[in-house]
């Protein structure tokens, strides 16, 4: 009947990365993270809006110690992620690049696990051209006979970092060109009131300007999806970690909920019909924090058992160091060569096959390694859920990075060491000072910042400032973050889509005995 109104509640899950409980696992603490706090918020909205979906915009089944022990020694129960899935009813989720890092054991039992459908519409069977995981969308209808289409998609830049067995036989299509082809079906054919579509992919370009905000490589393609697709009424975007809410582009209303589940992400559509046809009149989105939320603690008992188990894995010792590798001084640590430094750059450079690395101390509170170690040991170190990638650079770049890093400290009149005050204010900054193995350089803090290295050589000559160097480092450093400008848009030679925790972990498992030890290839001077 006409002037008939509802109101469609869109919810979004992205980038979880296996995060559950509310807690850190380096030390146990809590933290407003994790599916337990976003069940809260689910129930929340659903109480208030009986028409909602609920869709995972995918990296869900990667990320935490808790799905690494899962993926690496507990292959025997249903996947704790979709477990959890399962229990909050989701309507569907789509895959993202994380999601095929354990391999396709892992992949294919979540996805039979899983009681809703993973869709996938342009990752397509190499061979035949249909879609690979045999689900390209959904239509899910509405008591009012509104009819809702979602349209899965997956960043095409997955074979560029994830290893090739892992994906053999898939083709991962232009997901612009793929739109195109499924939303005209969704529309005329599947008379689909609403479209949405669900991209693990980011925005490569400003929302407001459409300036590019990064090399425009084909990885994150959100923003010509809404210039270049019609009939889109909201994109669900994801893969970038950003907080994106209450924005449209070209009318298309876009939002990304962070990662690690310290956000819900809800588009609300306002719809009236009209001439018997249902019309959006009113679209926005934002976002919904879990800070001072209660966990769901019925969700959690759920798979009370796998996180029990997890945590004693996590206290079990996977080896031993051999000497010093705790972290007594974390400025001393920065001011000279450091054994759990040396050893994470030494692994960087094992895993990418280079001969240059860089990495850093990420915060006053790394302990270091004790005589023991264990994988909670190892998160408390390594922080981030950092990949590794391997860019090539110029002589140039090496020294305008070091003299980025070196800049860290303020300049040298006697008395302590100090950090610069643009390392520390507004927010604490010391994971922008790295540390770098593979060259012998010189760091001289007594003279003014941007003109302080006053040695840098690459296997006993001097670094030639035109030459090119190719060098491992975090994905985070590799497009530029942190001010290293330098680096951003340079050539991505190699991609190692595997957290730098698993790294370390599989690399003690493997040795058992870790020597700590330095090669004094950089001192700092005053």
């Amino acid at each position: 009947m006409d002037g008939e109104a509802m109101k469609l509640v869109i919810l979004e899950t992205s980038d979880v990365h296996g995060s559950i409980y509310p807690l850190s696992y380096a030390d146990n603490k809590p933290k407003d993270v994790g599916m337990g706090k976003i069940a809260t918020l689910i129930k929340n909205e659903r109480a208030g809006n009986p028409s909602t979906m609920l869709i995972d915009n995918g990296d869900m089944i990667q990320g935490t110690p808790l799905l690494y022990y899962y993926a690496r020694f507990d292959k025997s129960r249903p996947n704790p992620m979709a477990v959890i899935a399962n229990e909050l009813n989701y309507d569907c989720a789509v895959f993202g690049n994380h999601e095929f890092n354990f391999g396709r054991d892992i992949l294919d039992r979540a996805v039979s696990d899983s009681k809703f459908p993973w869709l996938a519409a342009n990752i397509v069977n190499q061979s035949t051209g249909e879609p690979f995981f045999g689900k390209p969308y959904i239509i899910k209808s509405f008591d009012q006979g509104v009819r809702v289409a979602v349209l899965g998609l997956t960043t095409k830049y997955v074979p560029n970092w994830e290893k090739a067995e892992h994906i053999t036989g898939m083709r991962f299509e232009d997901p612009v060109e793929t739109a195109n082809k499924w939303v005209p079906f969704l529309k005329k054919e599947k008379k689909a009131d609403v479209v949405v579509l669900s991209y693990h992919g980011g925005f490569g370009r400003d929302l407001d300007t459409g300036k590019a905000i990064e090399e425009l490589k084909g990885e994150n393609q959100a923003y010509q999806i809404c210039q270049e697709v019609p009939d889109i009424d909201a994109l669900l975007t994801g893969h970038q970690h950003r907080m994106i809410y209450g924005s449209a582009v070209n009318g298309v209303t876009v939002i990304q909920p962070g990662c690690n589940g310290t956000h819900l992400g809800k588009v609300t559509l306002e719809l009236e019909k009209q001439q018997e046809r249902w019309h959006i009149t009113r679209k926005m989105s934002e976002l919904i924090s879990v800070a001072g939320v209660e966990a769901d603690a019925g969700l959690l008992n759920k798979v009370g058992d796998y996180e029990k188990d997890a945590q004693n894995w996590l206290d079990q010792p996977l080896g031993k160091i051999e000497g010093d590798m705790l972290v007594r001084d974390p400025m001393k640590v920065r001011t000279e060569d450091h054994p759990l430094i040396e050893f994470i750059n030494r692994l960087q450079m094992k895993a990418s096959g280079m001969d240059i690395s860089s990495t850093a101390l990420f915060n006053n509170e790394s302990p270091g390694m004790p005589e023991n170690v264990s994988m909670r040991d190892i998160v408390a170190n390594y922080i981030y859920p950092n990949t590794l990638r391997v860019i090539r650079i110029t002589g140039q770049d090496m020294r305008d990075a070091l003299e980025r890093s070196a800049s860290y400290f303020k300049t040298y009149s006697g008395g302590l060491i100090e950090v610069s005050k643009a390392f520390t204010d507004p927010k604490p900054q010391h994971y922008n000072y790295d540390m770098w193995e593979g060259i012998d350089y010189i760091i001289d803090i007594s003279r003014p910042a941007g003109n302080r290295i006053v040695k840098l050589d690459y296997h006993g000559v001097p670094v030639k400032m035109t030459q090119h160097y190719d060098v491992v480092m975090n994905n985070y450093r590799a497009v530029g973050g942190g001010d290293y400008a330098m680096f951003s848009n340079k050539p991505v030679i190699k991609d190692i889509p595997v957290d730098v925790t698993e790294l370390i972990a599989n690399e003690v498992l493997e040795k058992k005995v870790i020597k700590a030890k330095v090669d004094h290839n950089w001192k700092l001077i005053y």
